[in-house]
C-alpha cells in the first residue's frame, strides 16, 4: 500500500513534511491508473481525478484550507497554510448519472 502526496506547491510539500506524514511517493500530478487498491492519495485534486482514485479502491484524503479570497492565486508558505487551518479530510467521491432535465443550455 502506497501513500501518495500530490501537489505542485512548495508550501504544501513543506507543510506535509512538517506534519510528519509518512509519504511513499510525492508528485506534482497524478495518473490514477498508477493507484492501486488500498493506496492512499493525499492532495487537492480535481473531482474527476479524486473519483478515479476512489474507483480504483484507494482512499482520497483532501488537503483542505479555509483560504481568504485575497490569498487566492498565489503561492502559500507552510506557515500561511497553517494560518488557513490546513487539515486532512477523507472523502469518498463517485460519479453520478447526469440528467439534463430542467437544465438550460
Amino acid at each position: 500500500m502506497t501513500i501518495w502526496f500530490i501537489s505542485r506547491h512548495p508550501g504544501a510539500i513543506a507543510w506535509a513534511a512538517q506534519q510528519g506524514l509518512q509519504i511513499d511517493y510525492q508528485a506534482s500530478q497524478l495518473d490514477p491508473v498508477q493507484v492501486q487498491t488500498g493506496d492512499t492519495v493525499i492532495g487537492t485534486l480535481p473531482l474527476h481525478l479524486a473519483a478515479a482514485v476512489c474507483q480504483q479502491g484507494a482512499r482520497f484524503v483532501n488537503l483542505s484550507l479555509d483560504l481568504p479570497a485575497h490569498w487566492r492565486g498565489r503561492e502559500l508558505s507552510a506557515d500561511e497554510l497553517r494560518h488557513c487551518k490546513a487539515r486532512l479530510e477523507c472523502f469518498e467521491i463517485c460519479p453520478a448519472p447526469l440528467s439534463l432535465a430542467g437544465v438550460q443550455a
